[in-house]
């Protein structure tokens, strides 16, 4: 992870883990939702859910953006996206063209902005990754995937509520 710790999904055994695929460390949307989920952390934390979230950019820039944020869950660089290609995360210039479309991409722009996320370029970044999520259960069984059609979508956490309170 950021800080050279082990990160074993074996490990997590036991516990839900929302396992969230973001497009590189200065994305404003991305930030943004890793903003939303430090804030949800404790209550998901205690309900059983752990997170863990990847980028794909190197370890100076994860510390330079989205490390800023000090999360209490794992980040993790993956410069060379195999976990990207592993979990058949796409690259997609027309779903990134499309974003800009979108009515309401500049309402997740301003709310990036607002809380203190601008919108920043990333030098050598894969400016055309889509995120993805994969919701895990305790078992380990992927019980839901979302793969977004447009940047700043991610699985709603309404759905992650729902396999919480059925546990």
């Amino acid at each position: 992870d950021l800080f050279d710790q082990p990160i074993n999904l074996a490990d997590y055994k036991g516990r839900w883990l929302l396992l969230s695929f973001y497009r590189f460390s200065a994305c404003a949307h991305c930030n943004l939702r890793v903003h939303q989920l430090i804030t949800q952390y404790p209550e998901y934390h205690q309900r059983g859910l752990d997170m863990l979230a990847i980028f794909e950019s190197p370890k100076a820039n994860l510390l330079q953006y989205v490390g800023k944020q000090d999360a209490p869950f794992p980040i993790v660089g993956d410069t060379e996206a195999r976990l990207y290609d592993l979990y058949g995360v796409e690259t997609s210039e027309e779903k990134v063209k499309a974003t800009m479309a979108d009515a309401s991409t500049m309402d997740r722009v301003k709310a990036a902005a607002e809380a203190g996320f601008a919108l920043t370029k990333e030098e050598g970044s894969n400016f055309n990754r889509m995120p993805a999520d994969f919701l895990i259960d305790p078992e380990g069984v992927i019980r839901e995937v979302f793969y977004s059609e447009i940047v700043g979508q991610h699985l709603h956490l309404e759905t992650v509520d729902q396999y919480l309170k059925a546990q």
